[in-house]
């Protein structure tokens, strides 16, 4: 009992120490979009040119996106593959053999992303969120990339051409009663196409309609339920006045 018990207490002393040292940082608030139709389109345009090349979204139509304010003929003509149908889901182009082959194994599917990331720590999407700003070169890596928000990640930088390649800088901070690394910001070493302002808008546009695709409904479930609570509200004063009305000329 008292291995058992201390192998948990440096279990536990372990992985404070990991978080201590930088082993993930605190997560970003992401945007809350999933009401704004162009930021959903925008994201669903990153999704499909950046992240279905590895990864698949299994659970999701290509015509779901009507949804979202789209035609079927933008549908069709922006964001499937030249051999995909409208009604088709949306798969990745990568084939899985090859994924597993280069990375170790087969990336995940999307679908539920936004959903099966929350955590204590925060939502799903300020998981997303925060995970896709804080990539940064790692030449010891082998696909030479790192990422402060989940520490020796297999995944390179899907988009790296919009942030440009940054440093983290780290700042020594007493913490528990010892030094350690600390982020304190970035550091640009090449530019992207984008302004980091401009890529942090279009990362919560990503965000927002991964959100979105996990949980399509949500904002119909949202409307009804107000509706819903106005009518048992309304229901609950026509209830009281009816009982005080039955109950008036008991004694």
């Amino acid at each position: 009992m008292k291995k058992i018990l201390l192998g948990l207490a440096l279990s536990l002393g372990l992985s404070g120490a990991a978080l201590a040292a930088g082993a993930g940082i605190p997560l970003d608030h992401a945007p809350k979009r999933t009401n704004d139709m162009a930021a959903l389109q925008n994201g669903a345009k990153l999704f499909v040119n950046y992240c279905l090349n590895c990864h698949s979204a299994a659970f999701m139509r290509y015509n779901r996106l009507r949804d979202i304010g789209l035609s079927d003929k933008q549908i069709a003509e922006n964001l499937t593959f030249t051999t995909d149908k409208i009604g088709d889901t949306m798969k990745a182009a990568m084939d899985p053999a090859l994924a597993k082959a280069w990375f170790g194994k087969v990336p995940p599917d999307l679908t539920l992303v936004a959903r099966s990331r929350a955590s204590a720590a925060g939502s799903g999407p300020d998981y997303l969120y925060t995970l896709l700003r804080s990539y940064y070169r790692d030449d010891t890596k082998p696909t030479g990339w790192n990422n402060a928000a989940f520490p020796n990640i297999g995944m390179p930088h899907p988009l790296w051409e919009l942030q440009g390649e940054r440093k983290p800088v780290y700042q020594k901070v007493m913490s528990h009663g010892h030094e350690v690394d600390r982020l304190a910001g970035w550091d640009q070493v090449k530019p992207g196409t984008m302004s980091q302002a401009v890529y942090d808008q279009n990362v919560g546009d990503l965000v927002a309609y991964l959100q979105w695709m996990a949980e399509p409904a949500a904002n119909s479930r949202v409307r009804i339920g107000v509706w819903v609570l106005i009518f048992l509200g309304f229901f609950t004063v026509v209830a009281w006045r009816l009982n005080a009305s039955y109950w008036k000329d008991v004694k």
